[in-house]
């Protein structure tokens, strides 16, 4: 099935997608807690950095971007600098803003979340959740007929936010039969008689429990709660999403449900992980593509999405990859590189950048690549080829080879992409990476790092970590050596 749905996948000719709904400004503040206040019983977060996504319905745009369709976004804003942000986002990521209706009596809704330790502990929100005024819906919907005819489909995204009233919802449901197009729905709240008219749903397992106002328990529950959503809403298919257990799939009223067990390997934030879904079924179906198959590559898509910290929109390499028998290919070349921290920069991520030998890798390496790791989002490592190497330590070095090392860095966690350089130094990687943040150990000096004025002059920074005393190769090849009766011979400081 896997290599099947590789196969699907890899010749898709994704169609240009709609989508309409709520859009959100996801602003992430990241630090630490270490201590409580002593002013009241309450934690102390240090706060190290922030970084802007889109969120909501932008953020299901965003996945249909980083899917290879062509994704147009209707919604509306307020007249504020939190939309002139969303609407930066949008560019940078290839997403026309020109469908945003900026309302003056609204503020654009923007989700504050404060992570440590890799963990959600607050989220401060500032929305306005009354209707849209019937004016900004009016221009939604020329809007919305502008793009009909352009794309293969549409995805409704609502998040309860005011952008979709119930009478735009009959007027889009409406054109969209009109012009022959299939529309998806994320649904929010329990009267699902609004979304009457559209194609299919895809409720998660609270959300359609409330809708259909029973218990989803048992098995068997989920086929009565899809018969009653069937009947509620008149859509012809239904998907319920259903967590760490996968998904239910139901192709028409019935017809026996299908469920897919979860694809996830680890679950570290569940964050738009719905907008995932609905894009991936989305893009797939409304480019042809069955719906059994679509849903199996919209779980293969949450599983990633939910490795990750935040909202992740999910590319089509790494389902790709992700298929084709294992995690996403961490070791690059230099364009390869490039390519993927523009991606990442576009997404308001913070690319970090260090580099070195690491030649049996040991503690200390692993010290200085999990600080490296904890100044950014995404972990570049440049690593020395074994020519550089031995012009570096002499002909008795590298003790493992390019490959190997390579292999070793791209298994660990902290690390998001390794890229080997065979120059004297990682200059040329630096200048194709363009980092927010270079880090060197402890025994450099802020002036003496190869790439600075590269990073400083893009408003980047440099960090110097500490190295972990009595820890270096060198050490521990002499120490081998030592312990089986031969002379150590091996010198540098690494």
């Amino acid at each position: 099935m896997r290599r099947r749905l590789l196969e699907i996948f890899g010749e898709l000719k994704p169609r240009p997608t709609l989508v309409v709904g709520d859009v959100i400004l996801d602003r992430y503040l990241e630090g630490h807690v270490e201590r409580i206040s002593p002013e009241a019983p309450a934690p102390v977060f240090e706060s190290r950095g922030e970084r802007e996504v889109a969120g909501g319905a932008a953020n299901v745009a965003a996945n249909v971007a980083a899917l290879g369709a062509r994704a147009a976004l209707v919604g509306v804003t307020g007249r504020d600098a939190d939309a002139a942000r969303l609407r930066a986002l949008l560019a940078g990521q290839g997403i026309s803003p020109r469908g945003l209706v900026a309302d003056p009596s609204r503020v654009t809704t923007r989700k504050t979340r404060l992570m440590a330790q890799r963990q959600q502990m607050l989220r401060v929100d500032r929305e306005t959740r009354e209707s849209a005024p019937r004016a900004a819906g009016e221009r939604m919907l020329a809007a919305i007929r502008l793009e009909l005819p352009r794309v293969g489909g549409v995805i409704v995204s609502d998040y309860g936010k005011g952008a979709l009233p119930e009478w735009l919802l009959k007027e889009l449901f409406a054109l969209c039969r009109k012009a022959g197009k299939e529309t998806i729905v994320d649904p929010k709240g329990a009267d699902y008689a609004r979304y009457r008219g559209a194609a299919m749903i895809t409720p998660n397992r609270a959300e359609a429990a409330a809708a259909a106002r029973m218990e989803i328990v048992r098995e068997e529950d989920y086929e009565k709660a899809a018969a009653r959503l069937f009947e509620i809403t008149g859509a012809r298919r239904l998907v319920i999403t259903r967590g760490p257990e996968g998904m239910s799939v139901f192709d028409g009223p019935g017809k026996p449900g299908l469920r897919l067990a979860a694809e996830a390997l680890e679950v570290f934030d569940v964050s738009g992980a719905g907008d995932t879904v609905i894009a991936a079924l989305g893009v797939a179906l409304f480019s042809g593509v069955e719906l059994e198959a679509a849903a199996r590559i919209a779980n293969v898509a949450a599983a990633i999405e939910v490795g990750h910290l935040g909202a992740w929109a999910v590319s089509r390499q790494e389902i790709m990859d992700r298929l084709d028998g294992g995690a996403p290919r961490k070791i690059m070349d230099r364009a390869q590189v490039a390519a993927f921290a523009k991606a990442a920069r576009a997404r308001g991520e913070a690319v970090v950048f260090t580099n070195g030998c690491f030649d049996l890798l040991h503690a200390g390496h692993i010290k200085l690549l999990r600080q490296a790791r904890a100044f950014g989002d995404r972990l570049i490592v440049g690593l020395n080829t074994d020519r550089s190497v031995r012009r570096l330590k002499g002909p008795g070095r590298p003790a493992l080879s390019e490959d190997d090392r390579a292999e070793i860095l791209a298994a660990l966690d902290c690390v998001d992409a390794v890229s080997l350089f065979d120059e004297p130094t990682p200059l040329k990687l630096i200048r194709a990476a363009l980092p927010d943040v270079l880090v060197k150990g402890g025994d450099y000096t802020v002036d003496a790092v190869v790439g600075r004025e590269v990073v400083e002059k893009r408003g980047g920074r440099v960090e110097l970590v500490r190295l972990v005393e009595g820890r270096s190769t060198t050490g521990l090849i002499n120490r081998i050596l030592d312990a089986h009766g031969h002379k150590p011979r091996v010198k540098g400081k690494r």
